[in-house]
């Protein structure tokens, strides 16, 4: 199938930087979010984003101009049933992304392709509440979405080798690259980075560092770019939560428990960069170990 349009489902972090660089690539796209708010900031964003890329001579102005007039908003989810390839972006809840596909189906083109930028879901499950499992598939982005090189391509059950074949052909347009995972909790990136970001929780949690001297010990001593805790703040701990939730739900094994502490953070609010709290207080100049 050639993909020409794309259909964007949530317009909140991962949702405006697939629209970024899918627009930058060449493709119309389509974001629909429920909040005017959200679509009005993500614009924003992907603007400034792609101003930065311009001062930095990585992209022509003519190229951003011509990017930022190829993405269209709209808050009807139905208007993206005429979309080649629809990504849903929205949180990382199961029986949201459900709700979400099931609202779509009435309104698709029978060749359209379903996929989802879940982190950790099983793909063969949402691809079997639609009706078209041959065509559905996990398409996750890493964030952020215009500087991180990798995208995983996740197969279900019952996808066929021409949607793989389909969103492979996108990842290369965009000039990123693809790895193939199987359908298993997480798929591979999170597989590996969550049970590591959780047991730096437990680090904190028994007192073993703090938040500084874990952070710090892993950026000199493992030569991260960032500290797990200051990652998991950028990528937000109800996501962190959530993950490891899919681990310990459906690997029935006790190393993948969360940490009673991200738990905790989670029930308090304290989400990390997008609340301005988590493992950091960054409502000041300087972002403040919060223990």
């Amino acid at each position: 199938m050639d993909i020409q349009s794309i259909g964007i489902v949530g317009a909140g972090q991962m949702g405006n930087g697939i629209a970024h660089v899918m627009a930058l690539a060449g493709y119309d796209v389509l974001v629909t979010d429920v909040s005017a708010e959200a679509l009005k900031n993500a614009m924003e964003i992907i603007e400034g984003n792609l101003g930065r890329q311009v001062g930095r001579g990585k992209v022509s102005e003519a190229d951003a101009n011509a990017a930022m007039a190829r993405i269209k908003t709209t808050q009807t989810l139905t208007d993206l049933g005429q979309s080649d390839l629809i990504i849903e972006a929205a949180t990382e809840r199961e029986t949201v992304k459900q709700a979400i596909f099931e609202d779509l189906l009435p309104h698709l083109k029978p060749e359209t392709i379903l996929t989802s930028n879940t982190s950790s879901i099983s793909i063969t499950r949402l691809a079997s509440r639609t009706d078209r499992p041959e065509k559905f598939m996990g398409f996750h982005f890493m964030n952020p979405v215009p500087v991180m090189q990798l995208v995983e391509l996740i197969r279900g059950i019952a996808t066929d080798t021409e949607t793989y074949d389909a969103c492979k052909a996108v990842v290369d347009r965009l000039g990123k690259t693809a790895a193939s995972a199987e359908d298993f909790p997480a798929f591979i990136v999170n597989r590996i980075l969550m049970p590591m970001i959780n047991e730096a929780v437990y680090t904190l949690y028994e007192g073993v560092g703090s938040v500084q001297s874990i952070d710090s010990s892993m950026k000199l001593g493992a030569n991260h770019p960032m500290g797990p805790l200051e990652l998991a703040d950028f990528i937000g701990l109800d996501t962190c939560l959530a993950i490891m939730n899919v681990l310990h739900d459906g690997l029935a094994d006790t190393k993948y428990r969360p940490c009673p502490l991200l738990t905790k953070y989670v029930e308090a609010g304290w989400l990390g960069r997008k609340t301005n709290r988590g493992f950091y207080d960054y409502r000041g100049d300087v972002p403040v170990p919060t223990r």
